[in-house]
């Protein structure tokens, strides 16, 4: 979590400079919902499917820094060697789809790979699927859900209620709760206060170990975005007395206050763990920056492969 903070004040700073092209997605608000939504996962096991806000769930999965900076920066070391920006890349071979734009349609994907797994018949394995409120009233994402629950697929649809798609509150994206969504199509379902590090981190522990053991789980995970859409973005639609009630929850010092209460971390240990986090995104950036961008003129890759 803090890694990812740090990354995205960073990766902001850099685009406020002129110095990233493309839209930047922040996770401020998200990060214990992230980095709960892929702690209990096996990377070359199972699937994570991050959304535009999971920076905090890439690094729990285990993906670098490195390679969500070469992203931004066009690197051609990268796993998408330059070719997509931004939050728009994955690794299929270790569990991690490149996710679009479209991005209830990725939840269709995350099905068609848990239903390959047992296909060849992998067993223990689960799925994360990640999405948003605003995600919910997509229809792909309609069948991608019904399609999981109907193959009880080991998949776990986690959404993340931030209040707003885009700038269109939740009054005016659903009629009906987003709970009942999960129960009508047959989950097993969940909810937790997302800024709520230590409850977030028991209901992802129980619901990927429900899905593990075959059950489809739907958790919804509720907080506010702490920034706008994209940082073009204001946020200026949110109400200063909705920004009011989370001014104390941010769930970073959230999870600091837990630990500290709990006996296992130090106000001395997490100055020490911030500085780290700091130098690890700055060297990670530093190296992204001095890497090339692909050259058309030399690379080999195509889109489509032909044969005549």
């Amino acid at each position: 979590m803090l890694t990812a903070r740090a990354f995205d004040t960073k990766v902001s700073a850099l685009y406020k400079a002129g110095k990233i092209f493309g839209g930047v997605f922040l996770g401020r608000g998200h990060e214990a919902i992230s980095a709960c939504s892929a702690v209990f996962l096996t990377k070359g096991q199972d699937v994570y499917n991050p959304f535009i806000r999971e920076q905090a769930g890439r690094c729990a999965w285990g993906d670098s820094v490195l390679e969500s900076a070469r992203c931004y920066f066009g690197s051609r070391e990268g796993l998408m060697r330059g070719r997509d920006g931004n939050v728009h890349w994955g690794n299929p071979q270790e569990g991690v789809p490149a996710p679009i734009s479209h991005l209830g349609a990725m939840a269709s994907v995350v099905a068609g790979m848990m239903l390959a797994k047992r296909l060849r018949g992998e067993q223990g394995c689960v799925g994360v699927a990640c999405a948003g409120d605003g995600t919910t009233s997509v229809g792909a994402l309609h069948e991608a859900a019904n399609f999981i629950a109907v193959q009880q697929l080991p998949v776990v649809m986690l959404i993340t209620n931030n209040r707003y798609a885009y700038s269109t509150p939740n009054a005016q994206e659903f009629a009906a709760e987003l709970t009942e969504r999960g129960r009508g199509y047959g989950y097993e379902v969940h909810r937790c206060d997302g800024t709520d590090f230590f409850a977030t981190l028991q209901t992802m522990q129980t619901a990927v170990a429900a899905a593990r053991a075959g059950k489809p789980q739907w958790v919804v995970a509720d907080t506010l975005r702490l920034c706008g859409h994209g940082e073009h973005d204001d946020a200026s639609y949110i109400p200063a007395e909705l920004k009011a009630q989370y001014a104390d929850r941010d769930p970073l010092d959230v999870a600091r206050r837990q630990l500290i209460d709990a006996g296992w971390l130090t106000e001395e240990e997490h100055l020490i763990w911030e500085a780290e986090c700091r130098d690890e995104v700055q060297r990670c950036v530093a190296q992204a920056q001095k890497e090339a961008g692909p050259d058309p003129a030399a690379e080999d890759w195509s889109a489509v492969s032909w044969r005549p």
